[in-house]
Parts: structure tokens; C-alpha cells; sequence
């Protein structure tokens, strides 16, 4: 079909770079086709050499993974505009349109200034305006019954709510509602900073305990693909985080020898990880035999370039069928420090934990093996 087209080398080459993406992919003519089909449209009434906009890749390919393919394919050749507003400037419009009207403009500039940062605060990642936000929202609500403007808000009003809460939870909604009137000061949106006075000390120690029989046979059931049950002894044997099984290479494992390099360091493989990694990567083989994609987890979506899968990726397969990561992680690691006497140093070193996670660790282990056994027992 490419060859069939009167286009310039340019966009041949683009259109048959991705239809070879799409056959690493081992994507069917079916998929395949249209998605070259629309690209070929665009490339029509394009000059030769100009930038593809990413709302014209949309409106040709209606958002399809066709559509994301031809993205990445565009942008690996510099060929490609996003012309859109960003999908967090549109979340941030969404989320400020449901406060209350004296509300609205302030929380609106606040999220703007945490996700592209100012001359005197750096940018915040997505997952601190989320969580920032839901922090903040259900009390703004509160307020606005009897407030109409952050001004209004009193120190008193503060301590009601961090009075109302324990723990983890009080001490990130102090943070956050700090965030928005330390905000809110420094533009002189409000006379005075209603959190300036207050305190809640530091978070609460980490509250761990080992997984029950019960926990374990729940995630034994719930992962029952390759890459679930790989995911899950990666987290299990070496206590790896969400992000750093993403990154994992081919190029880290070595299976004749039954080794996973992890940040720098060879580990050996256990018979649980080794069986684990071999069934999902027959898998991987037998799906994406021509993928080159890197990484050992990958999808649909990323076989067909080289970037990691979202996080999504794993949410979608692990944290929707209620397998937590990090719990599974920190039983890891408590089990490890039960077993070492509760020496910090060890986890740290086989672990890669910052001193001060790695004494939390201890601290509950030794908290745990100096229980009676009486209350052990019950």
C-alpha cells in the first residue's frame, strides 16, 4: 500500500517506519491498516517537512492507538506538534469548576503554579496535585457554607479540621492546606497565613505488620497471569517498587546464570522469581516476537516503541484486584529484618533503603520480636 502512494521520501519513510512498529507489535492488517491509511491522509495535504499536530492525529485517527503509534513514530523523526492544552491543565480546569464561585480563581491559580512551578518554587509532580487537591476540596466545601473567600479562613478553622483527623491523614492535609495559603500569602491573596502558627510534628512512625496467611492466599488468587505473577514475586523476593519494575530491562537479567542486576548489583535468581520471569517472557515472546522494546513488562501499547508501561499499566493489573504493592514490598522487608535481628545496616544494603527507612524497618522487628509470645500466639 506505501508503495502505491505519490508522497515525498520523508513521510514514506515515517509511514513505513510505522508499519513496522505496528508488525513489532504483532498488530493485525485490520489495525494496522487504518491507522497508515490516516496517516497517509494527513501526509496529502501536509507540506513536506512541517510538524504533524497532535489535534490533527486526533481528528484523523479519533484517539485510537493507531493515533499514539503515529505519535511516537512523528516525534521519534522530529516530525511531530502537540498543539493541545495539556491533559493537567485540563484536569485542573474540571476539578476548580466544582468549588465555590470565591474559591475558584484562587484554587485554580494555586494547581497552575504547583504543576509549572514560578521563579521561586519548583514544579510538582501530577501526584502531588492530586493528592494536594483531595485533601484540600472536602473542607473548601465545608467552608464555603459559612465562608465565601480564603481570606475568610481562620486559624481556627484550621485546627477544627487537623483536630478531626490522625495520623497519616492530618498530617497531609496540614500539608497541603499550608501549600495553598503559604500560596495564597506570598500573591497577597489573604492578609494573614491562617497555617503559619500551627504544627502537627512529623509524620507518623511507619505501622507495619507481617501479611496474614489469609493476605498471601487473597493475592495468590487475584494474580494469575505471567505478568501478574511476575510483578508480584519482583516485589516479593527483592522488595521492588512499582517503578523500578517498570524500568527492568532484558538487559538486567541473565538467566543461564540466574542473575537480576538491581540498581548496580547482581542478585541471584530464586527458583520462585526465576519461574516467574521465564513464563511471562515465553509469553512476552509469543505475543511481541519482533518488539523493540527493552524493558521486560511491556503491553500492546509499548510494544510497539521503547518506553516503559504506565502506571497504569500495573494499576489496572495488580492494584484493581486489590494486590498492594507496597505491602507485599514492606512484608519483604520485614520478614528480612526478623530474620537478621533487626540490623538496620543489612536492610539497607540488601534492600537499597535510605538509612532512615531501613531503621523504621528494624524498629518495628524489634518491636515485634520483643512481643511476649503470648501475645505472639493470640
Amino acid at each position: 500500500m506505501i508503495g502505491d502512494l505519490i508522497i515525498s521520501s520523508t513521510h514514506r519513510a515515517v509511514l513505513q517506519r510505522m508499519a513496522e512498529a505496528a508488525a513489532a507489535a504483532n498488530w493485525s492488517a485490520q489495525t494496522s491498516g487504518p491507522a497508515l491509511a490516516g496517516l497517509s491522509r494527513i501526509f496529502d495535504r501536509h507540506p513536506d517537512g512541517q510538524p504533524v499536530r497532535l489535534s490533527q492525529l486526533n481528528a484523523e485517527l479519533r484517539r485510537s492507538s493507531g493515533a499514539r503509534l503515529a505519535r511516537t513514530v512523528l516525534d521519534e523523526v522530529g516530525l511531530f506538534l502537540d498543539d493541545t492544552e495539556s491533559t493537567m491543565r485540563l484536569w485542573i480546569e474540571r476539578q476548580s469548576s466544582t468549588l465555590p464561585e470565591g474559591f475558584r480563581a484562587d484554587v485554580r491559580t494555586w494547581l497552575i503554579i504547583l504543576l509549572e512551578g514560578s521563579a521561586r518554587t519548583k514544579a510538582r509532580s501530577k501526584s502531588t496535585l492530586y493528592a494536594y487537591f483531595g485533601r484540600v476540596r472536602p473542607h473548601l466545601l465545608a467552608w464555603s457554607e459559612t465562608r465565601h473567600q480564603l481570606r475568610e479562613i481562620t486559624e481556627n478553622d484550621i485546627s477544627q479540621v487537623l483536630n478531626a483527623l490522625t495520623g497519616h491523614q492530618r498530617a497531609g492535609t496540614f500539608t497541603a492546606l499550608r501549600s495553598l495559603f503559604q500560596f495564597a500569602k506570598r500573591h497577597r491573596l489573604i492578609f494573614a497565613d491562617p497555617t503559619r502558627r500551627l504544627s502537627v510534628g512529623r509524620a507518623p512512625a511507619r505501622v507495619l505488620q507481617p501479611m496474614t496467611d489469609a493476605e498471601i492466599a487473597e493475592v495468590k488468587q487475584a494474580a494469575v497471569t505471567p505478568e501478574q505473577r511476575l510483578v508480584v514475586a519482583l516485589a516479593a523476593v527483592y522488595a521492588m517498587r512499582a517503578s523500578a519494575i517498570r524500568h527492568l530491562t532484558l538487559d538486567d537479567i541473565d538467566l543461564p546464570r540466574r542473575q537480576i542486576r538491581l540498581s548496580g548489583h547482581h542478585k541471584k535468581l530464586s527458583e520462585f522469581a526465576h519461574r516467574a520471569l521465564v513464563d511471562w517472557l515465553h509469553d512476552r515472546q509469543r505475543k511481541w516476537p519482533h518488539t523493540p522494546n527493552r524493558h521486560v513488562l511491556i503491553s500492546w501499547k509499548s510494544a510497539a516503541g521503547t518506553e516503559p508501561v504506565s502506571d497504569y499499566y500495573l494499576t489496572w493489573r495488580l492494584l484493581l484486584l486489590g494486590v498492594q504493592l507496597e505491602q507485599i514490598r514492606g512484608d519483604r522487608v520485614l520478614q528480612e529484618a526478623l530474620v537478621v535481628n533487626a540490623d538496620p545496616l543489612h536492610l539497607e544494603l540488601v534492600f537499597n533503603l535510605s538509612s532512615q527507612t531501613a531503621i523504621e524497618y528494624a524498629d518495628i522487628a524489634r518491636s515485634l520480636l520483643e512481643r511476649p509470645i503470648e501475645a505472639v500466639l493470640s
